[in-house]
């Protein structure tokens, strides 16, 4: 059985294999972050503990990516590969689980196998950015693995593996915090241990006092992360998003997701938070979820799998449905991960109980597993095929969704980074009809026009920008640029500077600023904003390239050649760094070392002529 489930599993999605990164998320978390691309070094594990970028604390996460970069660099297919073995392992660790704790192998196949396979899961396992969610799944899983084992075994060692387990979950994404109730629900079913022969030996509260440690770290992470978000500025306000506003989503997202789960179509990476719902979707929705709790409360004893299911699911959405709203979705796949097990379970033990006495009863629950197991691997097949790039994902979203205008501006993005310039003005302006009052959209359309050398239609967005969100550091850093390039250089100073008091961390707006005060001669001011970027991209060489370049041009040859070398520390295979060192070497006379930088460039780019060039000359002059 664990053959068939891995075989299914890797069989599926391995299609990640031939994925690329997103621009949503994946920068952040891998492709534009300078501590993780650095791997795993002391200084990159001591931000992994202190930051909460991303707003959220989750230091494994961020150690299990600095791991991927240490192994496959910046491939995505390694990234995607651990992903998909994380998740294969997760499904493997619920089967066992399952089979440990009810003796039932061939429901908890199913349960496993609808867990491996079904389309929902699809976002968390594709996305790299969800590394935490697949991470977080698989501690879940083995944390109640081994609570199963402490309640066998009963002894302080035992113990103590759970709660590291649980604390190492945590570390990974804060949405264990509901696994203390899920334990509950375990004791009731099927551990057994409300029944009157274990309340001998227990109480109700003692099962509770038993878990106190386990609520006191969730009381700790949740705390963590609520300073996380809202420093982040990921947490909305109440002015924002009404309290009964959210309530009702709440409502309809539960509905939603038992919906999805059952027929799951047009699938999106980013369903949009709606400004307003219908009533009779809210108490339709809450009638829906009422009734199917009063059931599950009245049948408890007789089939108390749907106790302990049903309220999986609603406990485990708790911290992500919406009432501390995090972002900007209504309901999101991705949340799904841990909540849909409960699902899962009850069907897989209810059905085979609704079809008690029937005719040929095994034959008919293995046409409907083997229906519904296949009907989901097709459906993710499908669905893992839109995740295959930005184009393909984000087209397929806009196609399902209305009014998305966080995905038309990353649409936007994704085609100006191939250079489809008119197309993607066409997606910021698409956005800016769905939401006015984005500054997000103003900035990024300012961007595209700004390289069309539109200069003064990219300065009026940026200004627009900053009318919605004064204290926009992206949106100075780009106006300072844009004003650089129309020489405009007192102007330009002025807002990376405020670019730079709103975040001092902003790694572009140190680079650029340094090289504007090499040209006006404070070279002593522009050393201590480059070093400063070096500090907070210590991986990166274009910046020392840049800073070499203006320093060169401003005839500081020495402080050049520093700058260039250190480009090659990061990137020894750099062709612009050793042309550039080649040439500063060149004209302080130091003709042996400028000739073994360009032949190194020849090497890399034989058929780069300059350099070929350069070599003829100094060895003519030698």
């Amino acid at each position: 059985m664990c053959a068939v489930l891995l075989a299914l599993t890797l069989g599926v999605f391995i299609q990640t294999w031939n994925h690329q990164f997103i621009n949503l998320d994946d920068p952040l978390y891998v492709t534009n972050n300078p501590f993780v691309k650095g791997g795993i070094t002391g200084r990159n594990i001591v931000w992994a503990f202190a930051t909460t970028k991303a707003s959220n604390w989750h230091p494994l996460t961020w150690l299990s990516h600095m791991a991927d970069v240490e192994i496959f660099g910046l491939s995505p297919r390694g990234h995607h590969l651990t992903n998909v073995l994380i998740h294969t392992a997760s499904t493997l660790l619920l089967y066992w689980l399952l089979v440990q704790i009810t003796m039932a192998p061939w429901q908890s196949l199913f349960v496993a196998a609808l867990f491996a396979l079904h389309p929902l899961h699809v976002e968390s396992v594709a996305w790299v950015a969800e590394r935490k969610d697949v991470l977080s799944g698989f501690f879940w899983l083995l944390t109640l693995l081994c609570y199963a084992g402490y309640v066998k075994h009963r002894t302080v060692k035992a113990f103590l593996v759970t709660l590291f387990s649980f604390v190492a979950g945590l570390m990974m994404k804060p949405m264990l915090v509901t696994l203390p109730l899920t334990m509950i629900l375990m004791d009731y079913w099927p551990l057994n241990r409300f029944s009157r022969e274990q309340m001998e030996s227990f109480t109700f509260l003692s099962l509770v006092k038993e878990k106190i440690p386990f609520f006191l770290c969730s009381a700790l992470s949740a705390a963590i992360t609520i300073y996380a978000q809202d420093k982040g500025g990921a947490m909305k306000s109440l002015d924002a998003i009404p309290f009964t506003l959210r309530v009702e989503n709440a409502v309809i997202a539960y509905a939603k997701y038992v919906g999805k789960t059952i027929w799951p179509q047009d699938l999106a990476i980013l369903y949009p938070f709606p400004s307003s719902l219908p009533l009779w979707q809210v108490f339709g929705s809450g009638i829906l979820i009422l009734f199917i709790t009063v059931v599950t409360i009245r049948y408890r004893r007789r089939y108390p799998y749907l106790l302990t299911g049903w309220f999986w699911f609603l406990i485990t959405l708790v911290p992500v449905i919406g009432l501390v709203q995090v972002g900007g979705q209504s309901i999101a796949d991705r949340y799904t991960y841990i909540p849909l097990i409960g699902l899962f379970i009850m069907c897989g033990w209810g059905v085979p109980d609704l079809l008690q006495g029937w005719h040929r009863r095994g034959t008919i629950l293995v046409i409907l597993a083997g229906l519904v197991i296949s009907a989901s691997t097709v459906i993710t097949w499908r669905q893992l095929g839109y995740w295959k790039n930005n184009i393909s994902l984000y087209q397929h979203t806009l196609q399902v969704t209305t009014g998305n205008y966080l995905i038309l501006n990353n649409y936007g993005i994704a085609l100006a980074d191939e250079g489809r310039l008119d197309e993607a003005i066409l997606q910021y302006q698409e956005a800016l009809r769905a939401w006015p009052k984005s500054a997000t959209a103003h900035v990024n359309l300012g961007a595209a026009l700004a390289n069309q050398g539109k200069f003064m239609e990219a300065i009026s967005h940026y200004n627009e920008a900053l009318k919605l969100i004064p204290d926009y550091a992206l949106a100075h850093g780009n106006l300072g640029r844009t004003l650089a390039n129309l020489g405009r250089i007192d102007e330009a100073i002025i807002h990376y500077e405020e670019a730079l008091r709103i975040d001092p961390n902003f790694a572009d707006v140190h680079l650029n600023l340094g090289i504007l005060l090499v040209r006006k001669g404070e070279y002593n001011s522009a050393l201590r904003h480059y070093d400063m970027f070096l500090r907070l991209e210590p991986y990166s060489a274009k910046g020392p390239i840049n800073m070499g370049a203006a320093l060169a041009q401003g005839g500081r040859p020495n402080e050049a050649i520093r700058c260039f070398n250190e480009a090659l520390r990061v990137d020894p295979k750099s062709v612009e760094a050793h042309f550039n060192l080649g040439v500063a070497l060149a004209r302080q006379n130091r003709t042996g070392e400028a000739i073994e930088h360009f032949s190194q460039v020849l090497k890399l780019r034989p058929d780069l002529e300059a350099a070929r060039r350069w070599i003829e000359v100094l060895q003519r002059q030698k």
